[in-house]
């Protein structure tokens, strides 16, 4: 598996977590997960995806382990997020996420 991928358990859990959070951490696909996750927004190309959308993507995966994974994957440059949104299923605003390799700023008019 790519290095990129691969995020270490302690990451995943807090110290005052119980042990069955840590031995969950511990035995959990994290890299697989993300590797899905960032391949996902990467099939929306240069428009990006917000959250509903790669969760409607992915749906034999349960939503907290798809949006488990946007954090890590923007602290390892995988995904970026600027203050550009889209309108959600909820009404709601939700941030547009990009794969690296299909990101652009916007532009300023």
């Amino acid at each position: 598996m790519n290095d990129l991928f691969d995020t270490p358990a302690y990451k995943l859990v807090r110290r005052d977590d119980p042990d069955t959070s840590h031995d969950a951490a511990e035995s959990l696909p994290v890299s697989d997960m993300e590797k899905i996750v960032a391949d996902t927004i990467a099939r929306f190309g240069a428009t990006g995806a917000i959250s509903d959308q790669v969760v409607e993507a992915l749906p034999h995966l349960r939503y907290s382990t798809i949006t488990a994974r946007y954090k890590q994957l923007k602290e390892k440059g995988i995904i970026h997020v600027d203050d550009r949104k889209l309108k959600a299923e909820s009404g709601r605003q939700q941030h547009i996420m990009w794969h690296k390799d299909f990101y652009q700023e916007a532009v300023n008019d």
